[in-house]
């Protein structure tokens, strides 16, 4: 906004608004009256201001920020746009910029509807989708290479996701709440979990796992003794949380068609989250779970079943030896549960620490923990049902 569209100050005073320094003759940008001197708008809102309304809080009026304002219901994609609280849409809280906030009442309108406010009616998907689709086929192809080429490979592939899953979690932990759960006992158990699981199956997964979190124990007692329950609760809930379940691949892998299994995990997986995006993003309109993630949609939620139901007696029926169509509806419907429920279960996480993603890693996603959230719970629900259907392998 430039000088000329301010109006006159009030009677005997200057430029700077002080009585007794009347402006010069010709003085630039001020003119004999306020009708004359203010834009048809903002001439409106001044003839409805009360009393101590400035000259200041009516330019601020005009220029402050847009609000950020939520895209039209509907979205089933998580509510990666911001999670903290009081700030919704990762907006700024009411004078975070110091100005005061745009008045609203007769012959004034709200800021959210303005003409460079207003909304188009057109749903927004929330994030970079050219990058997260890149990343995502170039993650799939990874995976595929090392399942199918050289499955050893893929255990690999399983532990570098567990360390640096653990290191997102610690850190946000860290970050957010002071809490210290330990990383490198993390790390090295989780690993060992994941490995034992391959070589040893469910016997060798359990033992270490019970190793890593007499680990955790020994290793927090080196440090300062204030905390220590805290901390290593938070570190014994990250070594069930992420290398635990993520055992339940490697278990998976261990079968004679490891391969097949791991990727019918995997549609499954990626299936649910595709069915629930695209249907609650068409017709979604009732919310799911509005306190924990405000995106998600009931009928987001029957479109994962539906998706994940089709793909599971495909899969069933093409990629397991032994597997019939009605067997792969049940698997996708458990599927499609157990993807919601950690979805959901993560979100729930992210709201506690204030935070809308637990890293940075994956361009289009977030860290590796925000991919991992509905794959973690589903790992050991397909292990089960698989064994229940056709066997370990």
């Amino acid at each position: 906004m430039n000088d000329s569209s301010w109006g006159a100050p009030p009677s005997g005073a200057g430029p700077s608004g002080r009585p007794g320094h009347p402006a010069p003759p010709g003085h630039f940008g001020y003119r004999s009256t306020p009708e004359q001197g203010f834009s048809s708008p903002l001439r409106a809102e001044m003839a409805q201001a009360p009393a101590g309304y400035t000259h200041e809080d009516a330019q601020a009026s005009q220029t402050r920020r847009m609000p950020i304002v939520p895209d039209a219901p509907g979205g089933d994609q998580d509510d990666r746009d911001g999670r903290a609280a009081g700030r919704p849409f990762g907006g700024p809280a009411p004078g975070d910029d110091g100005r005061p906030e745009p008045r609203t009442g007769p012959g004034t309108e709200p800021a959210a509807l303005s003409p460079r406010g207003r909304s188009s009616g057109r749903k927004r998907a929330g994030r970079d989708l050219r990058a997260a689709i890149g990343v995502g086929l170039g993650l799939g192809a990874v995976i595929i290479a090392s399942l199918f080429v050289y499955k050893h490979v893929f255990v690999g592939v399983i532990v570098a996701a567990v360390v640096v899953g653990l290191w997102e979690l610690t850190s946000r932990l860290a970050e957010r709440k002071q809490i210290r759960a330990p990383l490198v006992p993390l790390a090295v158990g989780g690993a060992a979990m994941v490995v034992a699981g391959y070589v040893r199956g469910a016997e060798g997964a359990w033992v270490a796992t019970a190793l890593t979190a007499l680990a955790v124990l020994v290793w927090r007692m080196t440090e300062d003794p204030a905390e220590y329950l805290r901390d290593v609760t938070a570190g014994v809930f990250a070594a069930f949380y992420v290398p635990f379940l993520a055992t339940f691949v490697a278990m998976m892998l261990a079968a004679a068609d490891g391969p097949q299994r791991v990727l019918t995990f995997l549609l499954l997986t990626v299936v649910s989250d595709t069915g629930a995006y695209a249907v609650g993003w068409r017709f979604g309109t009732h919310k799911l779970a509005p306190r924990i993630s405000p995106g998600k949609t009931r009928e987001g939620l029957l479109g994962a079943v539906a998706f994940a139901m089709a793909a599971g007696a495909l899969c069933m029926h093409f990629l397991i030896d032994g597997g019939t169509w009605w067997q792969g509806l049940l698997l996708g419907l458990a599927a499609a549960a157990s993807a919601t429920l950690g979805d959901l279960g993560e979100s729930m996480i992210k709201r506690d620490l204030g935070i809308k993603d637990m890293g940075t890693l994956l361009p289009g996603h977030g860290g590796i923990m925000d991919r991992l959230d509905s794959l973690l719970p589903t790992a050991p629900v397909v292990w089960l049902l698989l064994v229940v259907f056709v066997g370990v392998g």
